[in-house]
């Protein structure tokens, strides 16, 4: 069966963000992990480990990734689309990807710590700039623009004008 699986690269790390993403997300699992040869299959760690590519799902997404040194760096052109219910599944996925030297950016967009990008919506923010208000939506999306992550709080303020 054909599919399209993300394939990310990093320098290394990789099974690091694994256990970040599973604890951000809490529905992460690995479904693959090959060495290069003479890892060591029991170690926790990449050094030790020797990680190569691993497969895994964050939140039902199956992703590749794969330990390759520094040739090729993540870039903001992809980015994981994380559409959150509220206020506090923003707060929650945003804190948690942007800990431990990961990079806010504006409207919703982060890095992590490895340099893979996110953004990190709430329903919200679709559903009023979608709304039939067109000057409503207007503003939404002028409030957006002036955030790091987004507020939704300050998303409906802005649709009712305040």
């Amino acid at each position: 069966m054909t599919t399209i699986t993300p394939f990310l690269w990093f320098d290394n790390g990789l099974r690091d963000a694994i256990q970040r993403y599973r604890e951000v997300f809490g529905e992460v699992a690995v479904e693959a992990d090959d060495l290069y040869p003479g890892g060591d299959p029991e170690a926790t760690d990449d050094e030790s480990a020797h990680t190569l590519v691993m497969e895994f799902t964050v939140l039902g997404q199956r992703v590749m990734g794969m330990n390759a040194g520094p040739h090729f760096p993540q870039t903001e052109a992809f980015s994981f689309y994380v559409r959150c219910a509220d206020q506090a599944e923003v707060d929650r996925y945003w804190d948690g990807l942007i800990a431990g030297g990961g990079q806010e950016s504006q409207c919703g967009w982060l890095k992590d710590p490895w340099g893979v990008s996110w953004q990190i919506v709430p329903e919200a923010l679709e559903r009023l700039s979608l709304g039939p208000d067109r000057a409503a939506a207007l503003r939404v999306q002028q409030a957006m623009f002036g955030m790091q992550k987004i507020i939704v709080a300050d998303l409906e303020a802005a649709y009712r004008g305040e």
